[in-house]
């Protein structure tokens, strides 16, 4: 028996319509530095995507899936590209400024990109490269820069506000089969070359639906959500497209991510709601604590990218009164997997318990623990083996360039189709996921596992230090060893034998490390993550210096 449903696809044409009619007033609030901030309706930007998908069609000729890259901060402009591109059956694809430039030189002719969207601030990052880029064909700039680095370059260059300008803003908004890839996002290329991922129309709809619940973000269109994570970064964790089918109004950095400008945009726009990796929320803090701030309309900071210490999480609630909100994901999972609100009725130490794990799994995401033999565990809160997961927004392949075909490594899908995450840990059994390590980064000391994750957020406890990565460095005896590498707070006078004081009284003592180097801070990826390798290298290379405590 077949439903009497309508089959109305589901595509990032419907949010766009939705947002800028039903919630019209809700605003993108863009901070310029100096000055007011640049604001703009809901309405005002659906009209705009209207004007730029008439200006990519008609004038620079974009057709069927074609690409379209944006290299840009968090603005106004980066979210009508967000809307426009997808809607009119284009693909965004967002490229990542931190890269290398050999790695952006890649993705870019990886994914064929016909077009360049580009921030005037960053056009010293993206002129070098246009020799290297073979389809592109066309460079659209964005505010003000020196474009005379443009001069000469292959692709035609184009202004956005004279492009978009005396253009129609209604557009006949093609009906797209809700598969069809909408945007694209490469990973970091921590490991070989980045790798693509395709979010289809129907992947990013049911996504914002999920963010928008209670479980997840739960915003309305009574917040303000200020998305420090960018709009480069797994699509700004889907912020943008759930706040805009929400009604929930914008507050955009643009390139002002430095902590003294966020404090000041909190206290003066008062956000509910914020979202970046840790080491943000690290400068953010120590930023308060030099020069008090007003941040107290901010109800939720969520954190997410890397395991964010408890001491973090602690220091917000009791001295700001600011709830930190645990989560996890992957560019390969759009990316929510999971997320750290405790059960009902939990009291207020069980609720800790529960707030440190990378959270519960809505219920689009399954989830199994593969051990080391292939077989699958149990979820009791103590067998620990590689997280897999499925469902409607997690990638089941890689994009395969061009026209060639997907295709699924045998080290990051399973036989089955179950996305192999890298990510090692725990289920409890009301399925609550604690991550206990990357498995390329845990310890293998004589045969035992040690966390470098748990011994990085006890360091991280102590009040002098600012951040800690710990490593597995070669160990005759033991085959593995942890070194720690620690960066201490300004002013900070706390010794190597003091800080071995301070874990060996958090963790097991064979776990403790004999090896400690004070660094001056910690390797970081494109993404804020903590780059280990890069440790492991420097330690080999013997460039830190290692003390034996």
């Amino acid at each position: 028996m077949l439903s009497t449903m309508q089959d109305v696809p589901l595509t990032v044409s419907r949010i766009l319509r939705h947002g800028s009619t039903i919630h019209a007033t809700s605003q993108v609030i863009t901070w310029t530095g100096e000055g007011a901030p640049q604001r703009r309706t809901f309405a005002e930007v659906g009209e705009r995507a209207g004007q730029l998908a008439h200006a990519l069609r008609d004038e620079l000729g974009v057709q069927g899936d074609q690409r379209v890259a944006t290299l840009m901060w968090n603005n106004a402009v980066h979210l009508e590209a967000y809307l426009a591109i997808p809607s009119m059956g284009a693909v965004l694809h967002t490229l990542n400024l931190r890269l290398p430039a050999d790695q952006l030189a890649f993705i870019v002719n990886h994914a064929a990109d016909r077009v360049v969207i580009v921030d005037g601030s960053l056009l010293p990052l993206l002129a070098p490269l246009l020799s290297a880029l073979g389809t592109v064909e066309h460079v659209v700039v964005n505010g003000p820069g020196d474009r005379s680095v443009l001069d000469g370059c292959r692709p035609r260059v184009h202004d956005y506000e004279e492009l978009i300008a005396g253009r129609p803003s209604d557009y006949a908004w093609p009906e797209i089969d809700e598969r069809e890839a909408a945007a694209l996002c490469y990973t970091s290329g921590t490991t070989g070359d980045p790798k693509g991922v395709a979010y289809s129309h129907r992947s990013i709809y049911l996504h914002s639906m999920q963010s928008n619940s209670g479980e997840s973000f739960g915003a309305t269109g009574a917040d303000t959500v200020l998305p420090v994570v960018p709009m480069f970064h797994v699509n700004a964790w889907g912020l943008p497209h759930a706040a805009f089918m929400a009604g929930t109004s914008l507050l955009m950095p643009d390139r002002f991510l430095q902590p003294a400008p966020l404090a000041e945009m909190i206290e003066s726009e008062r956000p509910t709601l914020a979202a970046a990796v840790p080491t943000i929320w690290q400068g953010l803090l120590a930023e308060l604590d030099a020069k008090p701030r007003d941040v107290s309309s901010l109800r939720n900071v969520v954190i997410g990218g890397s395991a964010c210490p408890p001491s973090l999480m602690r220091d917000f609630e009791e001295r700001h009164g600011i709830t930190v909100v645990h989560a996890w994901g992957m560019t390969e999972t759009s990316p929510l997997g999971s997320i750290a609100h405790p059960p009902a009725g939990a009291d207020e130490e069980a609720a800790w318990g529960y707030r440190i794990t990378q959270g519960r799994f809505p219920a689009s995401v399954e989830a199994r623990l593969a051990g080391p033999g292939g077989d699958f565990l149990p979820w009791d809160g103590q067998s620990a083996g590689e997280l897999e997961v499925r469902g409607p927004w997690i990638a089941g392949a890689y994009y395969g360039g061009g026209d060639g075909e997907p295709f699924r490594p045998e080290d990051k899908f399973s036989p089955d189709g179950w996305l192999r995450t890298g990510d090692v840990g725990t289920i409890s059994p009301d399925g609550y996921l604690t991550l206990t390590d990357r498995a390329k980064d845990v310890i293998k000391s004589g045969g035992e596992w040690i966390s470098s994750v748990e011994l990085e957020n006890a360091l991280m406890g102590h009040p002098e230090v600012a951040e800690a990565a710990v490593v597995a460095v070669p160990d005759e005896k033991w085959g593995e060893r942890p070194l720690a590498t620690v960066v201490l707070k300004e002013g900070a006078t706390a010794d190597l034998e003091a800080l071995k004081t301070f874990l060996g009284e958090r963790i097991a003592r064979w776990q403790l490390p004999e090896r400690w180097s004070l660094i001056e801070s910690v390797p970081k990826t494109s993404v804020g993550k903590f780059d280990k390798k890069v440790l492991r290298k420097q330690y080999a290379e013997g460039q830190l210096d290692v003390s034996e405590v």
